[in-house]
């Protein structure tokens, strides 16, 4: 399985394969149809405390991978997600809405994923 991040904003293509919205928060200004979803799992975004004491400042994205690996490490929906993705075959993109393609939730959820055995 190929598993590969885009941000939400930016034009769908079949590349894509599985398109998955992961932030808690929907996109501004983006239909549901124009994002061309398969599934919005808001509940493996960051809390929303984190998120509000994070406010996309890289200088503390250190710090919120670690503490948001820990929000993952004790979420069963995000086990039992990596549960699923690890038997899928094909490619997954985990979309984001952050301008910051860098220092984005999206960019740690998907090493967490991988370290987990996913897209091995």
């Amino acid at each position: 399985m190929i598993l590969q991040l885009k941000r939400i904003y930016d034009t769908p293509s079949p590349e894509d394969g599985k398109r998955i919205f992961v932030d808690r928060l929907w996109a501004r200004g983006l239909t549901k149809e124009k994002a061309a979803l398969d599934a919005w799992e808001k509940e493996l975004a960051p809390s929303a405390e984190l998120r509000k004491w994070y406010g996309h400042d890289p200088a503390l994205f250190e710090q919120f991978s670690q503490r948001y690996r820990e929000e993952l490490d004790d979420n069963p929906a995000a086990a039992e997600f990596s549960k699923k993705l690890a038997h899928y075959d094909g490619t997954v993109t985990l979309l984001y809405g952050a301008k910051d393609a860098e220092h984005c939730n999206a960019v740690v959820l998907k090493t967490w994923l991988e370290e987990r055995g996913v897209n091995a």
